[in-house]
């Protein structure tokens, strides 16, 4: 993706960049009727509703950022069906001009409400799945709800609104990539995402479990490839490869505070997802300041944007405006400081980090193995508390 500059202003001689943010996630809730292991939100979340943002605060989130400049906009949580506002948050974001997309499991979802969601302006719908079956999808899910993601896929498809299934990859699932692709084409998908897991939040904390074998990268990816040659011009297939089998780090978010921009239920307004790990910073919340000033003058927003805050050897590197020294909250989970080069990166005095904890997961993968993994199980996961005063 390419810079989304607006433009340039000197400042004491030198020349500042002026970024857009041009994708805007809203997370409207933390409830959620699954409690996957690998779920990317933080371990420590509030389960009470009462302080998530109200509709009217939502609605001025959304006109503030459209005045920003941001163009797509996501609706996820948790479960954003949880939330009661959905169809007027949609419709508000039709009228400002926003590309919709609706982030969910499908839980809680019905033909009437993809109709409505539908009229109201919605771009896209991704639903994901937890497992290529009705055993593993609640083994790694915690709900039975195979049944009715597929109806669902089908109810979407039917009523003709633009589709992508996720599924979540890892250790305990890599070898079902054949069946989710079986699964996506006989539904009639136009665009799945094989996400292999990323090791924040709840996925971190389940590392061990979770990380696939080299072998069964290799395999996944092979199935992959296979299904993509036979399937040329029918349905677009992505691989996320896990970062940790990477030589070379991503740009974080496309480039910390250049492009996304992320606000938690309660406010809370992040350069990506997992940035409540950074310590020693305020997070700056639309409670209490403007998404303007967030974006352009937030202690946060500045501290890792760009490339002046580089140490070496990121700060000498050739390719440091490719990557932009990769993920800061993956260097502060593996090294302890979120200004380290990123662990993943061959050239970071840190990768053994990384290498050491992808030797751990080369043993031989055995279907039947036990996974002993943390499931997020937030009080009211299962319950739907719909109430938003």
């Amino acid at each position: 993706m390419p810079e989304n500059k607006i433009g340039s202003s000197p400042s004491d001689g030198v020349e500042e960049k002026t970024y857009i943010p041009m994708w805007l996630l809203a997370e409207l809730t933390y409830a959620c009727p699954v409690q996957c292991p690998y779920c990317s939100n933080p371990l420590q979340i509030s389960a009470n509703r009462k302080q998530e943002l109200t509709t009217d605060q939502w609605i001025d989130v959304l006109r503030q950022a459209r005045k920003l400049g941001a163009v797509q906009l996501g609706f996820s949580g948790g479960e954003p069906l949880v939330r009661t506002d959905l169809l007027q948050l949609l419709e508000e974001a039709k009228s400002l001009g926003f590309y919709t997309n609706l982030i969910t499991s499908a839980i809680g979802l019905d033909a009437d409400k993809i109709a409505a969601f539908k009229e109201a302006g919605l771009g896209h719908i991704q639903i994901s799945f937890q497992g290529s079956n009705r055993e593993s999808n609640e083994k790694f899910g915690g709900t039975d709800s195979f049944d009715q993601k597929m109806a669902m896929t089908k109810e979407v498809i039917r009523q003709k609104l633009p589709l992508g299934l996720n599924f979540v990859l890892h250790r305990h699932n890599l070898h079902q990539v054949g069946e989710f692709l079986e699964t996506a084409e006989q539904l009639g998908a136009e665009f799945v995402e094989l996400a292999n897991t990323q090791y924040y939040g709840w996925a971190k904390h389940n590392q061990q479990g979770l990380l696939p074998s080299k072998k069964q990268l290799e395999d996944a990816e092979r199935v992959t490839n296979e299904f993509r040659s036979r399937h040329k011009g029918t349905m677009d297939v992505f691989f996320v490869a896990p970062d940790y089998y990477d030589d070379r780090p991503k740009k974080c978010s496309n480039g910390w505070a250049t492009t996304f921009i992320n606000v938690t239920p309660e406010g809370d307004v992040l350069p990506c997802h997992a940035a409540k790990i950074i310590p020693g910073v305020e997070f700056p919340n639309v409670k209490q300041q403007n998404l303007g000033d967030i974006w352009c003058s937030s202690d946060l927003f500045n501290k890792y944007r760009g490339t002046d805050w580089m140490v070496e050897p990121c700060a000498s590197c050739p390719e440091k405006e490719i990557d932009l020294g990769g993920c800061r909250c993956q260097a502060l989970m593996l090294t302890g400081d979120a200004a380290n080069a990123d662990p993943v990166c061959s050239l970071s005095p840190y990768h053994e980090e990384v290498t050491a904890i992808t030797d751990q997961a080369q043993n031989e993968f055995d279907p039947d193995e036990p996974a002993p993994l943390l499931f997020r199980n937030m009080k009211n996961a299962k319950q739907f508390n719909t109430d938003q005063s």
